[in-house]
């Protein structure tokens, strides 16, 4: 690929095999739809278009990186695709057609959090931005420089399961103080955080920062508002049949997705436990060792 856009797709082989009971369309008939919620590269998207050769796809991503990658990688299947710059959480389908498959990726794709200027990761410095939609709306540094301790304290708590969430938050405002953190970058946002913790506890496999940024990630991008409103709306996306599937990576994703496809009167639960990496995908791909896949079908 010339795209900088380079991603590993999670769980491939399980999201392949979960849409590989549907039967072909009927000739004359509309092509069957898959909507992949979250295009990133196209890689689970090519996959189910390689295997199903009468689908066609509506991609969906607010990354214009990710789109350019996802067109190249999509070229192969050309006629078939349709691809938008939409946030699934307030994308509106076509009123005219159903789909067969909706497929949703929830984790930040590799080369988002391995772009410093994207401001995802500690790794690599940059501006602590974390917006998947590059400048629309409110960057992390500008959340950090406008809420209040008790409410910055909640957000890394509730978002970031962070136990030190008040001594970090109590931190960080102090820290703004003295200079403002949009004049800041992703290293002194983490080594602030670091701070916070016991020496030892520095020294752990999860680098003392990782809950906060994923605390800030989640509430600059809306992300659990936006998974409530696809959770509503998806089961109504589908044909009867029609499979939902939703992969998430923390704990706060997962039980949302579990209780809606156990309260959701439109949909049949096809996995009672979350589908997992297994070893030799977590040795490959370390970022699919949190990957948990969940699938309902939808009721006539």
């Amino acid at each position: 690929m010339t795209s900088p856009f380079t991603h590993q797709s999670v769980l491939a082989a399980e999201v392949v095999q979960a849409f590989a009971g549907y039967p072909p369309g009927d000739p004359g008939e509309a092509p069957p739809l898959l909507i992949d919620c979250t295009l990133g590269g196209g890689g689970h998207s090519a996959l189910l278009l390689e295997a199903h050769p009468d689908w066609h796809l509506i991609g969906l991503d607010q990354d214009p990186t990710a789109r350019a990658a996802a067109a190249e990688r999509l070229a192969p299947f050309d006629g078939r695709v349709r691809i938008e710059a939409a946030n699934f959480g307030a994308w509106m389908p076509p009123a005219d057609r159903r789909a067969v498959a909706v497929l949703a990726d929830l984790g930040v794709s590799s080369p988002q959090l391995d772009r410093a200027e994207r401001g995802f990761s500690f790794r690599a410095d940059g501006p602590i931005d974390m917006r998947m939609t590059p400048e629309a709306g409110e960057s992390a540094a500008e959340l950090l420089d406008r809420l209040e301790e008790g409410a910055l304290a909640d957000l890394l708590f509730h978002y970031g399961d962070e136990r030190l969430s008040r001594r970090i938050a109590r931190r960080l405002v102090a820290e703004r103080e003295a200079k403002p953190w949009r004049q800041r970058c992703t290293s002194e946002l983490a080594y602030a955080v670091a701070g916070c913790y016991p020496p030892k506890a520095r020294r752990g496999r999860l680098h003392p920062a990782t809950r906060s940024f994923q605390a800030l990630r989640i509430a600059v991008n809306d992300e659990l508002g936006a998974l409530e409103r696809l959770l509503q709306r998806a089961p109504d996306w589908l044909l009867p049949g029609g499979v939902l599937a939703l992969i998430s990576f923390h704990s706060l994703e997962d039980r949302m997705v579990k209780q809606a496809f156990l309260a959701d009167e439109r949909l049949e639960r096809i996995t009672r436990r979350p589908l997992v990496a297994d070893a030799a995908e977590e040795e490959a791909n370390p970022r699919s060792r949190s990957a948990k896949l969940r699938l309902a079908r939808r009721l006539p």
